[in-house]
């Protein structure tokens, strides 16, 4: 156990280490104006973190196969990574299943997880040799009859955990009191049902919401196999973060293990678990305001950085994440700087008034125009969903590191 931990200690410390290097190696490139570098905001992801988190999730999970959310960051070379490392995809659309595909990976390692899904795109999962996919609503099983007849179905039931980031229960997911007639209506369309899913909301906390998610899917084979069904996948969805992963894998395995026999195959969509502390944002101050005057000497001074609520920090809204920039300052003006700690509010460079990313930050010392800002744990959902609102690019720079691998940067 100390060993453990002494070795978590010193992987952070070499990923931070490399992380670093390669922030100033950038900053200095786009300071010194090298030709095609341009002065943008830029990640680096350190793919050896990618790496642990796997280790990580088959120490505590070992029974349950991951399929990557791809919604949650579809870089290439994450995409890559992941595949080298053997997990399974879970492809929400057309494009996902592309990028997937085009890496090799072999269709059997992608679940076409969108519950909501159009007639075109069950085509071309069907014509790329996927054959797994979910469904919960009546239509939904005439449109895979129609268009993917020999599909491996999951009926994907009503789960919720209320205190999660995002919760999924309003939109997604079949009633217990419902699962049995689109199961018999499964059967009248000679579909092909084997297995079920859940997914408890984005960013889960309530430990109690798998367990009855967990009984639920239990309930669910029972009637499936009771109309001729051979039920073999439970599939207990994403929403894992690192917080509290042990705590939850932990449930999990227990749940499965009380309510499954050991012959079933488990998998589960992990996204921000594998991706979240895997890559950090660095971000320019491109101009300040200062609060002058007895009218404003409570307000905060604000900082304006060329990223934003509509470029990589739409968690910001979406989750109400709340973020904690490290300051860099600029080389040309190190010693011409207050010292101590300075209260901020951090804004994105577009024309709205919502584009805010902190409220109330503290840096170690006064902030310039030119200085950087560093945001950690920035790998899910970030880029993902990024816009293109006022005409600022969602493309974006990333550097890699890779900390499971010794020189590599």
């Amino acid at each position: 156990m100390q060993f453990g931990m002494q070795k978590a200690i010193v992987d952070d410390l070499r990923s931070e280490q490399l992380v670093n290097l390669a922030i100033e190696f950038q900053i200095q490139r786009i300071n010194s104006s090298v030709p095609n570098v341009e002065d943008n905001p830029f990640f680096v992801a350190d793919l050896g973190q990618v790496t642990r988190q796997h280790r990580r999730w088959k120490l505590n999970l070992p029974n349950v196969q991951p399929f990557y959310a791809v919604k949650c960051n579809s870089d290439p070379l994450l995409l890559r990574a992941l595949a080298e490392l053997g997990t399974g995809f879970d492809c929400a659309s057309v494009e996902e299943m592309r990028s997937v595909l085009a890496l090799g990976v072999d269709p059997s390692r992608i679940i076409f997880a969108n519950p909501c899904k159009p007639a075109a795109a069950l085509e071309s999962a069907r014509e790329a040799g996927i054959v797994t996919t979910v469904f919960y609503k009546i239509d939904e099983l005439e449109t895979i009859h129609c268009y993917m007849p020999h599909a491996q179905l999951l009926l994907r039931i009503y789960a919720n955990d209320a205190s999660a980031l995002i919760s999924f229960g309003d939109k997604f997911g079949a009633p217990a009191g419902m699962t049995r007639a689109l199961l018999k209506r499964a059967r009248e369309l000679s579909l092909d049902v084997v297995g079920v899913s859940f997914h408890v909301g984005t960013g889960a906390n309530d430990l109690n919401s798998f367990r009855k998610a967990i009984k639920e899917a239990r309930v669910v084979f029972d009637q499936a196999e009771s109309l001729g069904f051979t039920m073999r996948i439970v599939d207990v969805g994403g929403g894992f973060q690192d917080k509290n992963f042990g705590e939850i894998a932990s449930t999990i395995r227990d749940s499965l293990a009380d309510n499954f026999p050991s012959t079933t195959r488990f998998i589960a969509e992990p996204g921000r678990f594998y991706t979240r502390s895997a890559y950090t944002l660095v971000c320019r101050v491109i101009s300040r305001r200062r609060q002058v005057g007895e009218v404003c000497k409570d307000q905060l001074d604000m900082l304006y950085q060329n990223d934003g609520l509509y470029g990589n920090f739409m968690n910001c809204l979406m989750e109400k994440e709340i973020f904690h920039p490290i300051l860099i300052p600029d080389e040309s003006s190190l010693g011409d700087r207050e010292v101590g700690p300075h209260r901020y509010t951090i804004w994105g460079p577009t024309c709205d008034g919502c584009d805010y990313v902190v409220r109330d930050a503290t840096l170690h010392c006064e902030a310039k125009v030119r200085d950087w800002l560093v945001y950690k744990n920035m790998g899910a959902y970030t880029n993902a969903t990024a816009t293109r609102f006022n005409g600022f690019s969602s493309d974006i720079l990333t550097l890699y590191v890779d900390s499971e691998l010794s020189g590599q940067v």
